[in-house]
This record gives C-alpha cells, sequence and structure tokens, in this order.
C-alpha cells in the first residue's frame, strides 16, 4: 500500500505530494492533466521500471536535469518468534525513491533508493505491489507477443526475487552471445566462445520457464479465462539443432525470449475441462472471439493477476485503473467493482459520472 507520492520535475509535474487512501482514491481531471503519469510513479515506485517511456528521459520535465519521485509505502513482513516457532506479520513502513538526473552524455541516470540507500533494480522491485490496468492493456489479446512476455515479467518480478535476478541475467547473457554469434558470422571465431553463455541462458531460461508455467497454470486453475503457454525450451540439444541457423541469422532462436501465451475461446458447450491440454477444438480468442470476448479475457486475467500476487505475497496489492472505465460495458464494470472491495485501488477518470456506481470505504477524490 502507498501511503504518499512526492513528484519533482516528473513528467508535467514542478512540485506534486499526494496523500492516499488506504481505500480508493479517484483522481478526476480532463485529459493531458497527469492522470496517467501519477499512476506511472506509483508504479515505478513498486518495479522501478516505468510503464510508459520508451526511454527514461521522457519523465522527466522539459528544461530539467533532475526528477525526484519517492513515497511511503507500507507491506507485510514476517517476523518469526525463537519463543513459540510461529511466524506473525507485521506492517512494515519503507521509503523508496527513484532519482533521475542528467549525466555527461545528456542522457538520464536513473537512482534507486530504499530508505536513504542505493539499491540495484533486483532488490528495489517488489518493495509494495501493484497491478496495473489501463486501455492499453485491452490489446493483450491480439498484440505482439513481446507484450505478452512483458506483462509475465511484470507479474513475476513482484513476487519473486529469483525471477528478477534470472531475468536480467538471460538478458545480459543473450546480448552478449547475439553479439558473439555476429562475430563468429563475420568473423569466423570459434564456436566454442559459445559454451559459457549457453550455459547460463540455459540455467537461467529453465527457471524462467518453470515460474511462467506456474503463473498460467494458477491462471487456468480459476476457471474464467484459458491460456495456453506457446514456450521455447532451451537446451544444449535444441541449441545444436539451430547452430548453423542461428549463426546465419546472428540471432539467438530458442529461448524465453520467443515464449508466448495464446488466449483460448471458451463457449457454453466447451467446458475448461475440455480444454485443459491443447485440444483440437479449442480455438485462439484472437483469431475467433469478438471484441467484447477478446476485452472479458483480459479482464479475468488481471483479476488472476491481483489473486496471484496475494496467493504467493500475502499482501493485497494496489489495484491502479487508469481511466478503464470508458472502456468497459455495464457488465464488465460490475466485474471491476466487485474486486476493489477491502483493497488499495488508485483509479484515474476524466468524467467522475462514469464511476458514480463506486461503492467503497475510505473514498478520497483528487481533482487535477
Amino acid at each position: 500500500m502507498i501511503i504518499n507520492l512526492q513528484l519533482m520535475n516528473f513528467r508535467n509535474f514542478g512540485e506534486k505530494t499526494i496523500e492516499f487512501s488506504n481505500g480508493l482514491t479517484i483522481i478526476v481531471g480532463d485529459n493531458g492533466v497527469g492522470k496517467t503519469n501519477i499512476l506511472e510513479a506509483v508504479n515505478l515506485l513498486a518495479t522501478g521500471k516505468s510503464f510508459k517511456a520508451s526511454v527514461e528521459a521522457e519523465m522527466l520535465r522539459y528544461g530539467e536535469e533532475i526528477a525526484r519521485i519517492s513515497g511511503v509505502v507500507s507491506s507485510r513482513q514476517n517476523v518469526e518468534s525463537k519463543e513459540t516457532h510461529t511466524t506473525d506479520y507485521i506492517l512494515h513502513t519503507t521509503n523508496c525513491e527513484a532519482i533521475l538526473t542528467v549525466g555527461n552524455n545528456g542522457w538520464p541516470k536513473k537512482r534507486l533508493l530504499v530508505n536513504g540507500v542505493p539499491k540495484r533494480l533486483i532488490d528495489f522491485a517488489g518493495n509494495f505491489k501493484t497491478v496495473l490496468f489501463g486501455p492499453w492493456d485491452m490489446d493483450l489479446v491480439t498484440s505482439s507477443p513481446s507484450l505478452r512476455r512483458r506483462f509475465l515479467d511484470t507479474v513475476l518480478s513482484q513476487v519473486d526475487r529469483e525471477y528478477r535476478r534470472s531475468i536480467l541475467s538471460y538478458e545480459k547473457g543473450l546480448r552478449q552471445r547475439n553479439r558473439l554469434l555476429f562475430r563468429i558470422r563475420e568473423e569466423g571465431l570459434s564456436r566454442s566462445q559459445l559454451v559459457f553463455w549457453n550455459q547460463l541462458l540455459i540455467k537461467n531460461g529453465d527457471y524462467i520457464l518453470t515460474k511462467r508455467q506456474e503463473f498460467i497454470e494458477f491462471v487456468n486453475s480459476l476457471g474464467k479465462v484459458k491460456l495456453e503457454y506457446d514456450k521455447s525450451v532451451i537446451s544444449e540439444g535444441r541449441l545444436e539443432q539451430y547452430k548453423d541457423a542461428e549463426v546465419a541469422a546472428a540471432t539467438t532462436l530458442v529461448g524465453p525470449h520467443r515464449d508466448d501465451f495464446i488466449f483460448q475461446k471458451i463457449n457454453d458447450k466447451q467446458s475448461l475441462a475440455g480444454v485443459a491440454g491443447k485440444n483440437a477444438n479449442a480455438k485462439s480468442l484472437s483469431a475467433f472471439g469478438s471484441r467484447g470476448e477478446q476485452r472479458m479475457g483480459v479482464l479475468w486475467l488481471k483479476m488472476a493477476e491481483l489473486a496471484f500476487i496475494e496467493q504467493q505475497t500475502h499482501e493485497k496489492p494496489t489495484f491502479l485503473l487508469d481511466d478503464i472505465f470508458s472502456e468497459l460495458d455495464h457488465e464488465h464494470r460490475k466485474i471491476v467493482l466487485d474486486s476493489i472491495e477491502n483493497r488499495q485501488v488508485i483509479m484515474t477518470t476524466a468524467d467522475i459520472h462514469t464511476i458514480s456506481n463506486v461503492k467503497s470505504k475510505n473514498v478520497k477524490i483528487i481533482k487535477l
């Protein structure tokens, strides 16, 4: 849960301080006033990354050389009793901070701090948990596989430190291996130089694949949406199989960087049990589902994300809703509204009337 947020030279804000309700906070304002920027800042303190910026320079207010995003968050912390050998939970308050400064090369450098102590991304992410739901998520069904892989990484990185370490190590190793493949093709270097990077990718790739599989199985177990994991296993055998093609392409052709998952269409005549595995009758929601069915699939995936993070961490993640009600019909809105009870929710809207049916304790309205 986030208690407050302080912004300095972030996006369109010079200085801004926001106190959040521990229930529902509604941020109201016209398009372009910075509602989504506030959610971006909150999510940045949870994940260490921006969901909007293609480059971090975009987060700096125009003409400024330093930006600061800081917030006080609280999370549950395990406390073990040596006397009773039991585990209790207490609320632990933390100050999380991200600082962007312009370096000598003109590009911002990002520093992440927890209680004033610099942290690597691997140790910063996950100090508190969020689930973000915005209009762009409606394209998860039909968008490119890279967006769905990014979704998996965002979910799993918040709950699993080892996953964060594995994905960072894998991505670094992948870049090095692809450079070597290019030099083998162009300069005739020995393939033996690939051995180290092969082992690094296999080790981390196995962990990434296992955790992605566990999440997808969890989603399917809830019975609301069916995902088929189209995994790209990386092993010595598969690397050997594709060795010539990889040199020709100067790129690694197998591994979790090529994973995908597919939303399956489930109709009234087709139970989840009937599509538990790969089934000839199962149809892709992307190809055969209506726009309404596709949106319902994404909506249930977001509900599953909330449930998964709560199961893994015993914490209720803060639910960030960016003007989502303008994209949903009455039935879909009700599903979202039913999910916001007894958790912290921060939502934005340009029209307060679209959420007139919201019923929640501790409602706070902020007008920008």
